[in-house]
């Protein structure tokens, strides 16, 4: 019975999300987008996770006004729901398309990668709407696997897999350990780039400095890296305004090499940490601040 009911729960949420994506349809990429992010700007701050983001930018900008903060909280609130609005409709963006509502910095190191058949490991955080990042790469016909976690909703599931293959990322590999990881290393291997999301919690990983504060950290791509000899290609997204971006594929972050193994993962996990803070500065409210980044224990309210 239990069974059941979880089946029937599962199927309504995704007959909901059918719904909302169906009463979008009429509209543009840019009024969904300002919709919701003004409808999540209403709600996120009475949410408890308004703590946790409040508590991570207080631990990132430990020299930020109050006032600031709040400025920047209000902003990526904002921010956050233009995200989830826009997610369902990212099948409307051509990025090489005149006009198109995404800017491209760096192709020319992807155009490179294709013309030497050769894979790299493309690694970024959770900027802005990091999804276009993948259009990028995908529309610009790069061979890329792209790692995933699969939802606990297999219905729900299959409905975010068919709105990335609707702007061109088919190639998706689960986050499961030691089977997801070999895939990803006989595809860099076979020439295939692979791409992941290097900012968020790991609790298995190693405890590296994030702006400061000890976090714990995924060596998984710097890992990859070394494991075959793939470069480490960091890529970022702005959000230029609205629903308008710009991608940047940035230059190669060179592996350190002193023979010790242990010591040149964690400090080339560090540079690529570094890397994501440098972006965090640049644009505070592109980030994902709800996520506990750093020990839970940080996060109690006082």
């Amino acid at each position: 019975m239990t069974r059941l009911f979880q089946q029937l729960i599962w199927r309504l949420e995704v007959l909901a999300y059918d719904i909302v994506r169906l009463l979008m349809m009429p509209f543009s990429l840019e009024q969904v987008s300002s919709f919701v992010g003004k409808l999540v700007g209403f709600i996120g701050p009475k949410t408890s996770k308004h703590h946790i983001a409040r508590t991570n930018m207080k631990l990132a900008f430990p020299d930020a006004s109050a006032a600031q903060i709040e400025q920047w909280l209000k902003k990526s609130w904002n921010q956050m729901g233009r995200t989830f609005g826009e997610f369902p409709m990212l099948g409307r963006i051509k990025v090489f398309a005149e006009n198109s509502n995404v800017e491209v910095v760096g192709l020319e190191i992807l155009e490179k990668l294709k013309c030497d058949k050769k894979g790299a490991v493309l690694i970024s955080g959770h900027f802005a709407n990091w999804e276009l990042m993948a259009a990028v790469f995908s529309q610009a016909k790069l061979p890329v696997r792209v790692t995933y976690r699969p939802t606990n909703n297999p219905y729900f599931d299959k409905r975010i897999r068919a709105q990335r293959a609707a702007y061109g990322i088919e190639l998706m590999v689960a986050k499961s350990g030691p089977k997801g990881a070999k895939e990803l290393i006989q595809a860099l291997r076979a020439g295939d780039s692979v791409a992941l999301l290097n900012d968020q919690k790991f609790n298995a990983g190693l405890e590296i400095p994030f702006f400061g504060v000890p976090a714990m950290t995924a060596p998984g791509p710097t890992r990859l890296a070394m494991q075959t000899g793939a470069p480490l290609i960091p890529m970022s997204i702005t959000r230029l305004g609205g629903a308008k971006f710009r991608v940047t594929i940035h230059k190669e972050i060179k592996l350190a090499n002193t023979g010790n193994r242990a010591n040149d993962i964690k400090a080339t996990v560090i540079k690529i940490t570094e890397f994501i803070e440098e972006q965090i500065r640049a644009q505070p409210s592109d980030w994902f601040w709800v996520h506990r980044r750093w020990p839970k224990e940080l996060y109690t309210k006082k």
